[in-house]
């Protein structure tokens, strides 16, 4: 009988350990924190938060790569040098995670992550002057401009009801 308790437990371990580390995955700062390149700094942090690399999958990245001249509504282009040097570095830092579904938009807000880690947000929230939108992230994860978005390091915005203040810690 002990052989087959251990065995029993040794199989029970092997089928949980994956939920085990999407678990702590979750728990987790999200992506991982890694050097930019100066130009990833310069160019795409000059409009918005210079998102980390594993919030999208390769491809959507090369499809954002590839349309600079159109990036949501935006011309981003970038020098020749520079498109080649970010694209392989985002291409060798995103998100490997086998995907269900391609990325709506590619928009980083619109991945399953995103919309299930923030199902809770009331979207009158997105719209306050301190949010202005879900692609805001600094305005709740303080370290999201370093790639941290840990849900221990969250600011409230300013302007939530008295309602949503009671609710953000719940």
């Amino acid at each position: 009988m002990p052989l087959f308790t251990a065995f029993t437990r040794a199989a029970l371990a092997a089928c949980l350990l994956p939920w085990a580390l999407v678990a702590r995955a979750d728990d987790q700062d999200g992506p991982r924190r890694l050097a930019w390149p100066a130009a990833y700094a310069k160019e795409c942090a000059a409009c918005h938060v210079a998102y980390s690399p594993g919030l999208l999958p390769a491809a959507s990245w090369a499809r954002l790569m590839g349309g600079l001249d159109r990036h949501f509504g935006t011309d981003a282009s970038l020098d020749a040098r520079d498109v080649e040097q970010l694209s392989r570095w985002l291409q060798q830092n995103a998100d490997r995670r086998p995907a269900l579904a391609p990325v709506p938009e590619d928009r980083i807000t619109r991945t399953a992550r995103f919309v299930r880690k923030h199902r809770h947000i009331e979207p009158e929230t997105w719209r306050l002057p301190s949010v202005r939108s879900p692609a805001q992230c600094m305005a709740c994860h303080t370290g999201a401009d370093q790639g941290r978005f840990s849900e221990h390091a969250l600011r409230m915005p300013e302007g939530l009801s008295a309602r949503q203040r009671a609710a953000w810690n719940d």
